[in-house]
């Protein structure tokens, strides 16, 4: 007998399996009558009871083993897909090829578009020779250089290497 503080065990329960239990007695009752009988009736029980723990838990397992293939089979579902034929290859490919062209011309149009914004953000940087040339260099300067040479007539003048 069982501790009265015991958790109760998942498979057995007195309660509920009392009548197969007394069921299976009752034939070794039948048999051993007339013989001292305690010893065997004990073991007849105890029998029983492991025999019925045994199949439940076969049960269960088979039931979890069962879900474990389910399981398995779902996922196994992934890796077969719509088989190939030429018919669906083609289909495929046409549509493939008119994605990788739109693609492409998007692409194309963005590097585009980003070219004409590059120039325009840009603005056209000039040497030092064509600012001296067109007489934009030094023009902040002006009002500094007063030390009476005329200046007149000399953002005209052209310069030319010889």
């Amino acid at each position: 007998m069982a501790p009265p503080n015991a958790p109760p065990h998942p498979y057995f329960s007195v309660a509920d399996d009392r009548a197969g239990l007394l069921a299976s007695l009752a034939e070794t009752v039948q048999e051993s009558l007339g013989m001292a009988m305690v010893f065997t009736l004990v073991s007849a029980l105890k029998e029983s009871a492991e025999q019925l723990v045994q199949d439940r838990r076969d049960a269960a397992a088979q039931v979890q083993e069962e879900a474990l293939l389910a399981a398995e089979r779902e996922e196994n579902k992934k890796f077969h897909g719509t088989p190939v034929t030429p018919e669906t290859f083609l289909k495929w490919r046409d549509g493939f090829l008119r994605d990788m062209e739109d693609r492409e011309r998007r692409d194309e149009e963005d590097r585009l578009a980003e070219l004409k914004r590059a120039r325009v953000k840009e603005p056209v940087k000039l040497s030092g020779r064509q600012l001296w040339e067109r007489g934009l260099a030094g023009k902040g300067d002006e009002g500094d250089d007063d030390d009476g040479v005329p200046t007149e007539g000399l953002e005209k003048l052209q310069v030319e290497a010889s």
